[in-house]
């Protein structure tokens, strides 16, 4: 699982002088998210996303942050139908802010707005809403995006404190989900991490109280109750299937238990 850029193919810097007859119309759907089964996640995004997603930490090392779960298979969005129709409710900021995205080419200190050119809606016409206003002033469509990435932003750094800390506290350990389909195909999901529960049960008491004034201990627990939509999520696998539309078996256990 990855939380690279996914679906970007053509982020270009956003200017005057190239984007100024530009503009960005509904393309009708989601379809280009289609082909990726996780997004990041952030942490203020956490409470609406529980009540339907299964909420992990991908990455390796020191380096991970939250996603939320979109399919077992690779390249493979269950949440997305074949009109390009989101059928969950909520839908992650990392798919809404798109085609937009920030670039930062000195470690965080600026950052450059970016427009997947390559995306159907983004055309040179000015059809639907226009980057720039006639006299070459930014729209109110861009500076609305603008606002939308900067807080996206300011919560991806609040995110990160909440993934050191776990790191810190060594709380994450390997997990892996697996499917038994009736007709015998078993299909399976590793490279994420979850919380421990045995590990944050063993925590000092004065531990536990800096997690909870900091909001963290609140986002952990949230993060382990959307571990139980991995069953939801295996059954639209399953649902999706034409041959093999039922579970036998659905799991999700520590990587060494395998």
């Amino acid at each position: 699982m990855s939380t690279q850029l996914l679906f970007y193919s053509s982020a270009s810097p956003v200017t005057l002088q190239r984007h100024r007859d530009w503009g960005v119309e509904n393309s009708g759907g989601f379809g280009f998210a289609s082909h990726t089964n996780s997004v990041p996640l952030m942490a203020v995004e956490f409470a609406r996303a529980a009540g339907e997603y299964a909420i992990i930490f991908a990455g390796d090392g020191k380096t991970v942050m939250p996603a939320a779960v979109l399919g077992i298979k690779n390249e493979t969005n269950v949440y997305v139908d074949a009109e390009g129709k989101w059928t969950a409710r909520y839908i992650p900021a990392f798919v809404r802010r798109y085609p937009f995205v920030f670039s930062s080419a000195d470690d965080g200190k600026t950052f450059t707005l970016c427009i997947d050119e390559d995306y159907a809606g983004v055309n040179a016409d000015a059809r639907g809403n226009r980057l720039f206003n006639e006299d070459g002033g930014r729209s109110e469509y861009l500076n609305g995006v603008l606002r939308f990435l900067k807080e996206y932003q300011s919560e991806y750094n609040r995110t990160r404190l909440l993934c050191d800390k776990l790191v810190e506290l060594d709380l994450l350990e390997p997990m892996q989900a697996q499917i038994k389909l009736k007709s015998g195909k078993q299909l399976s999901l590793s490279g994420f991490r979850s919380v421990s529960r045995e590990k944050l049960n063993a925590l000092e008491p004065q531990t536990l109280s800096e997690l909870a004034r900091s909001g963290a201990l609140e986002l952990i627990y949230i993060h382990l109750y959307s571990m139980s939509h991995f069953t939801e999520m295996m059954e639209r696998v399953a649902q999706a299937m034409a041959t093999d539309r039922d579970i036998s078996l659905a799991d999700v256990e520590p990587a060494g238990n395998a």
